[in-house]
Order: C-alpha cells, then structure tokens, then sequence
C-alpha cells in the first residue's frame, strides 16, 4: 500500500511541474507584438518614410517596423483627418500594398 502512495504522491508532483511548465511557456511566447518590433532606421527610414508619404499623398510617420508580415518594412501614416493608414514596401521600397484604419475594421468585423 506504501509504494501505491509513493506512485500517486510522483504522478502529481509530475502533473503540477509539467502543468506550470506549459503555462511559463505558453506566457512567454504569445506576449505583445511591440516587443518583437523592430523599427526602422538609418537611411533605410528616410527612404520608407519618402515611399509612404508619397503613396498616401501626404501626412505623418508615425510608427514603422522592419520585417512585417505583409511586406519587408510597414510604414504607418497618420493622414490630416487623423486616419492611419499602414503602407507595405518590399526591400526596394517599392509599396507592396497598403490598409487603412476604415478598411481593417471593417475587414476585422467581417
């Protein structure tokens, strides 16, 4: 009876270290996306910000990041009304694509 006891006392002992491994695990890889971003700099920002503003025809930089999903660099505009739109470049700075607040929100509520 004392060796069945000793087995369930190291099967949860087992369980619970396993258990919160997972959760440690779990906490640390799916964190904020901003800790992961890298923005642009250098030469390589003046020639993305120039791209941009062209393609939107005017208004801010606000924000950029190398090594975007859709694209190699994002370059995010802040227009005149205060709408951001998000230009998509290549490594040549050519525009890829780009997203505006209006057009995400209505595709995320699709």
């Amino acid at each position: 009876m004392k060796r069945k006891g000793k087995w369930i006392v190291a099967g949860v002992a087992s369980a619970a270290l396993i258990g919160g491994g997972t959760g440690i695990a779990l906490a640390t890889v799916g964190g904020d996306d901003s800790e992961t971003e890298k923005p642009i700099t250098g030469s390589a920002l003046e020639r993305a910000s120039a791209a941009a503003l062209e393609h939107t025809g005017g208004g801010k930089v606000t924000d950029t990041e190398v090594g975007d999903e859709e694209g190699y660099y994002e370059v995010e505009v802040t227009l005149g009304s205060g709408k951001q739109t998000d230009v998509h470049l290549d490594k040549d700075f050519k525009v890829l694509s780009s997203v505006a607040d209006d057009e995400s929100e209505k595709n995320d509520n699709d």
